[in-house]
């Protein structure tokens, strides 16, 4: 993982979820659970996956990660993604959560990696990307 503070951070990609973290999404020591990051995280990559594949797509790895700081019960959490690369049926997706509360300007990365989808039919079996769409998001 990159280093994370930066003089300037700034988040990479396109926003693509915004959610509020609740009370119930805790873990024992009161802050936000890690199991519920990654969840948001996988939700927000797979709908940029989607959109590349045209259709259906499935998680087939989620890279290294650490978490840098903990969420707080009513932050804002904003996940950013980013195209890595393509190829034949899989995309590589780039993604970064940022989180904030609501009454703070400023905020602070909390993780980032990546993860790695396959375009699937509606049997479930793999399937090519439509290679079209996989030229021109390229550019």
């Amino acid at each position: 993982m990159k280093q994370l503070d930066e003089d300037n951070p700034q988040p990479r990609g396109e926003l693509q979820l915004r959610v509020v973290a609740q009370p119930k999404d805790t873990n024992t020591n009161g802050d936000i659970s890690g199991g519920w990051l990654v969840t948001n995280m996988d939700m927000a990559a797979s709908i940029t996956a989607s959109r590349i594949a045209k259709g259906r797509t499935t998680t087939m790895a989620i890279g290294e990660m650490s978490f840098v700081r903990p969420v707080r019960v009513g932050s804002v959490i904003c996940c950013y993604t980013r195209i890595l690369g393509m190829g034949r049926s899989s995309i590589r997706i780039g993604i970064e959560v940022w989180s904030r509360m609501p009454e703070d300007e400023e905020r602070q990365k909390v993780t980032e990696t990546e993860i790695v989808y396959v375009a699937i039919d509606d049997n479930r079996r793999i399937r090519a990307l439509p290679q079209a769409e996989t030229a021109s998001s390229l550019n």
